[in-house]
């Protein structure tokens, strides 16, 4: 007696268009080590701006601080912003995980916060 033939598995169609669904899930520990590095380095950054260069610029007159830390924090924020996007590009994150993970950068110290979420739940392969 022949074996019957396993029928083969059914594919779901992606709701990605083509390409982008080609480069889900490739290189995702690499997109995590640069949004925890951007995350950081807002996040240092947010809170040298708030507890240093404001009270400097308020209390001290200087308005030098808060022009190069808010300008720093500003770009490095469009990395950050990038790096986010990326990561839950690539580890599918959910549309309200990405907004908050993004969101969290703006806040002081709430950016330390969702960046060891965001670690644990992609390291565990959940999605955020």
């Amino acid at each position: 007696m022949a074996a019957e033939p396993a029928a083969a598995p059914s594919r779901r169609r992606s709701p990605l268009p083509r390409a982008l669904a080609r480069r889900v899930g490739r290189g995702v520990p690499a997109a995590l080590l640069r949004y925890r590095v951007m995350a950081w380095i807002v996040g240092i950054l947010l809170i040298a701006l708030i507890l240093v260069a404001v009270p400097l610029k308020y209390a001290g007159g200087l308005d030098e601080p808060v022009t190069v830390v808010g300008t720093l924090h500003g770009w490095l924020y469009a990395i950050f912003f990038l790096t986010a996007c990326d990561l839950a590009l690539r580890a599918r994150w959910t549309l309200r995980g990405t907004v908050l993970v993004v969101l969290a950068g703006t806040i002081p110290i709430l950016s330390f916060v969702a960046e060891r979420i965001a670690t644990r739940k992609t390291r565990a392969g959940e999605r955020v």
